[in-house]
């Protein structure tokens, strides 16, 4: 079967993902994490995207961004990609694949979901169990977004200013949303539409997306137990 096309539209966030063969470490030794954080910088400027927060995991990452192009985020994602792996064989004397496939994007309604996807990808390492705080980990976005740490690779969305009219307030208000731990239901729901390449979204966000691109933006819902009277009446059978 064809691989769809993913979602793109520019000026709407995306969340990338794009992990390790067989769930394999990607990231070793601090070199390698300075390496895979410095050409995603390049390529976001290069191809006009974005970055609104990440997280750099020892066998994948998390991306969150907005393109500004048709085709940004996947030359951003093959420039990425290509200059990782000649990195990472070369230094690790290898050879082969490095990547699980293509990367896992969802386009999202920024108004309902950028900031939950955020607090999503900071907080991966605490559901990791590899720091204990979101603030621990040096690796993401989360000192910039809550801090104010000097991350050149992070650019504010317009639903973050929504948070506080100072960048005090906003840090404040941000941090404070972090702390409260996304409900399971808000988790899979994210993690669903990512790996199955849906957009996350209300209907009417979806279905706008439905129009701008005359594809359909949610799986079909499934029919109902044919046997059942409820199902036989809704259809004419009963």
């Amino acid at each position: 079967m064809a691989r769809l096309p993913r979602f793109v539209l520019p000026g709407y966030p995306q969340h990338v993902i794009q992990r390790g063969n067989n769930h394999e470490r990607i990231l070793y030794e601090e070199e390698d994490y300075w390496f895979l954080w410095e050409k995603i910088g390049a390529a976001a400027e290069k191809f006009g995207c974005e970055l609104h927060a990440y997280v750099l995991m020892p066998n994948h990452f998390h991306l969150l961004l907005t393109p500004h192009l048709d085709n940004g985020v996947g030359k951003l994602m093959q420039y990425v990609g290509r200059y990782y792996v000649q990195h990472f064989n070369a230094r690790y004397q290898r050879t082969g694949t490095l990547w699980e496939g293509r990367y896992r994007a969802t386009l999202l309604d920024p108004k309902h979901f950028l900031l939950p996807v955020s607090h999503y990808l900071e907080s991966n390492p605490v559901r990791a169990g590899l720091v204990r705080s979101v603030g621990d980990y040096g690796w993401s976005s989360y000192g910039a977004n809550a801090r104010g740490d000097d991350d050149p690779l992070v650019t504010v969305h317009a639903e973050y200013d929504r948070l506080g009219r100072s960048a005090k307030a906003r840090r404040a208000a941000y941090a404070a949303q972090a702390e409260q731990p996304l409900d399971d239901a808000l988790l899979a729901r994210i993690r669903d539409a990512t790996n199955k390449a849906w957009v996350l979204g209300d209907e009417t966000f979806c279905g706008a997306i439905e129009t701008a691109l005359n594809r359909r933006a949610l799986p079909r819902q499934r029919g109902g137990d044919r046997r059942s009277a409820a199902y036989r009446r809704a259809t004419g059978r009963g």
